[in-house]
């Protein structure tokens, strides 16, 4: 038996790094999974496969939970095609990085629409289901940026800190219906995005870092297991880092 066996799990922007470790990380605990993408059909056919191995029920949807519409199209689909929703991870997200001077509209408005706008349409239409059922577990990914801030990423580091806000108030919402809302900031994360960057640039990022190295998208995914599951029943409104000590 899994830590989420009989639970299902609505996870956004699956099909690379953290946001596909989480989704195997929960198959591998017997959830099973629905789970958006964006571009690759290829891959979101190949991860639902994937998933598909570990005897789960598991299903991609090609979706823009930036879409107040969509995103509610989405959870209706999930409700139906899977009898309910007991797990929500947030984890849709972009950057576009740049200096205030030089950063534009679009760039402020695509990074705020994608990563926070996207949090508030998908518990919006995850809220009646879960209040129905009374229990839930709605999971968001932040940043320690979004704790932080980060010169160059004032738009990201501003989505960020909106989605601890925004947890945190659900949390005061629908606490009282035994649904709980928390979020996980993770550090410096080392996956495709990072693998493409200088060696030397990656090295002293790691060397800046208390336990001198980066993090693997697994560890992301096993704090998302643990806010899951009901070993973390009375744990509700927390941003949980995962970080390596890098912000204390």
């Amino acid at each position: 038996m899994g830590l989420l066996s009989g639970k299902t799990a609505l996870i956004t922007g699956a099909s690379k790094g953290i946001g596909r470790a989480i989704a195997i990380r929960y198959a591998q605990e017997g959830a099973n999974v629905a789970f958006t993408f964006l571009s690759s059909v290829e891959k979101g056919q190949a991860l639902e496969a994937e998933l598909a191995a570990f005897g789960i029920k598991a299903k991609g949807y090609r979706s823009d939970a930036s879409d107040f519409k969509a995103a509610e199209e989405l959870v209706n689909n999930v409700v139906a095609e899977f009898g309910g929703l007991d797990i929500l991870v947030n984890n849709a997200g972009i950057t576009r990085d740049n200096l205030l001077m030089r950063m534009t509209e679009e760039a402020w408005d695509e990074v705020i629409g994608i990563n926070l706008k996207s949090c508030f349409n998908t518990v919006k239409a995850v809220t009646r289901t879960m209040m129905k059922a009374k229990s839930g577990s709605i999971i968001n990914i932040t940043s320690v940026v979004g704790i932080k801030g980060n010169a160059g990423q004032a738009n990201y580091a501003a989505s960020k800190a909106g989605i601890i806000g925004f947890t945190k108030s659900i949390a005061l919402e629908l606490g009282s219906r035994n649904i709980r809302s928390n979020a996980v900031a993770p550090g410096f994360i080392e996956t495709e995005m990072t693998a493409v960057l200088d060696e030397k640039t990656v090295q002293g990022w790691r060397d800046g870092i208390p336990m001198k190295r980066g993090g693997q998208p697994e560890e992301v995914a096993n704090a998302c297991v643990f806010l899951g599951s009901d070993l973390s029943s009375y744990i509700s409104g927390q941003v949980i880092q995962v970080d390596g000590a890098m912000l204390t």
